[in-house]
């Protein structure tokens, strides 16, 4: 893999683009034997809506693999300034392919299609274990993909699918230090901790998202309101979906009736805090473990906080150094917000929902990191690569 030139990567994964387009008949199909599955097996609607692959959602992934193709090689890409050094050698830091990666993820089929063209074009191998939920229309993609790649002159087995979904694939796949250099997985907190307590490889991984919007005595609360039913409501079982509202005092006596009839509205249960059920006396009281929670439906956690510096003083605490937002127009709170915040993505006057590789302009991703090494936030090509040092001399010996 790390022979291959940008050229040929490219050309491989226009190719497994063009693979996953003429197979698009056969893994719907799949597709939809799997949706049915899981309908029989009782799997919620949050779960099943993960799951689906809709007519939007195929031609988003195939896109996405070309988008890949098209965005630039980080292998070999120069990290700093070349030097020159007093004993004479000339350093320089590059990047450089991981080598074999391990994707370990549940529900939606599209990430098999995403891992690999990241991989790919980070000229590493990867091999890929899916969810039980998802494992026809995971095997139709990773067929289409690896033919597809191999035809244009991929390397056989660079891409790679565990075909067997028993579990205990998983404790032998990330004990095989000597094979596998990164592991990384994709999906609930459970799944994430029992990869990082088996593991002998590293592990890039976020365990949940709690994200978090503050509303600040001076956010302009018309805007705020569709904000942060964006946030909510627009795919509630993402990661990067909001999850705790926090209300400054000295709005919340005008801003908390309006997102209660939002709730109402759009069928969300609020669980909140004293202060937040005397102006709204149909929401739940918060227990601790709600400021914890990362719900994945329309359940939404609400605080009345004293002041941005108690805000930042929840987050911290209760977060899960995700993705949190403040919502302000002075810009002292906004830059004290920016610093203080320990979040891989801190947004002023933004929905956490764009807390995304393609949002942020880097592609497809492999998910976000909340890890704070060797990768944090979304996890995109440049994300896929260690790097080395190649360094130069005049057959020099140290004195």
């Amino acid at each position: 893999m790390p022979a291959l030139s940008t050229a040929k990567k490219n050309r491989a994964l226009l190719a497994m683009a063009d693979a996953l387009d003429a197979a698009r008949v056969n893994i719907l199909e799949a597709n939809a034997r799997d949706l049915e599955t899981g309908r029989d097996a009782g799997l919620s609607d949050a779960l099943l809506d993960r799951l689906a692959l809709t007519d939007s959602r195929f031609n988003s992934m195939v896109a996405g693999v070309r988008h890949v193709a098209a965005l630039p090689d980080p292998v070999d890409k120069r990290v700093g300034k070349k030097q020159k050094l007093p004993n004479g050698l000339t350093l320089e830091k590059r990047r450089a392919p991981i080598g074999v990666i391990a994707i370990i993820y549940e529900s939606r089929p599209n990430v098999t299609a995403d891992a690999a063209a990241l991989c790919v074009k980070a000229s590493s191998a990867v091999i890929l274990r899916g969810g039980k939920e998802s494992v026809h229309s995971n095997r139709a993609i990773a067929a289409a993909m690896a033919a597809g790649g191999e035809a244009a002159g991929l390397p056989r087995n660079a891409l790679q699918l565990v075909q067997t979904t028993d579990r205990a694939a998983v404790g032998e796949l990330v004990q095989m230090d000597a094979c596998v250099d990164l592991v990384i997985p994709r999906g609930g907190e459970s799944l994430i901790r029992a990869v990082v307590e088996q593991s002998r490889v590293p592990v890039l991984k976020h365990y949940k998202g709690v994200c978090h919007i503050f509303v600040n005595k001076d956010a302009d609360l018309a805007r705020a309101l569709p904000l942060i039913e964006n946030a909510k409501c627009q795919r509630p079982a993402v990661c990067n979906a909001v999850e705790t509202v926090l209300v400054h005092k000295a709005v919340a006596k005008k801003f908390l009736p309006q997102l209660g009839s939002l709730a109402q509205r759009r069928g969300i249960i609020l669980r909140a805090d004293a202060a937040t059920r005397k102006i709204i006396p149909a929401a739940e009281p918060a227990a601790d473990d709600d400021w914890f929670a990362e719900y994945g439906n329309l359940t939404l956690a609400v605080r009345v906080v004293a002041n941005v510096n108690a805000a930042i003083e929840h987050i911290n605490q209760y977060g899960s150094h995700h993705s949190d937002a403040i919502l302000t127009a002075k810009e002292g709170d906004a830059r004290r917000f920016l610093k203080n915040v320990d979040s891989a993505a801190v947004y002023v006057n933004a929905s956490t929902r764009f807390t995304d590789g393609g949002e942020f302009g880097m592609g497809a991703e492999m998910g976000i990191s909340t890890d704070k090494f060797h990768a944090r936030g979304p996890v995109g090509l440049e994300e896929l690569t260690t790097y080395k040092y190649l360094v130069r001399g005049d057959y020099a010996a140290r004195a």
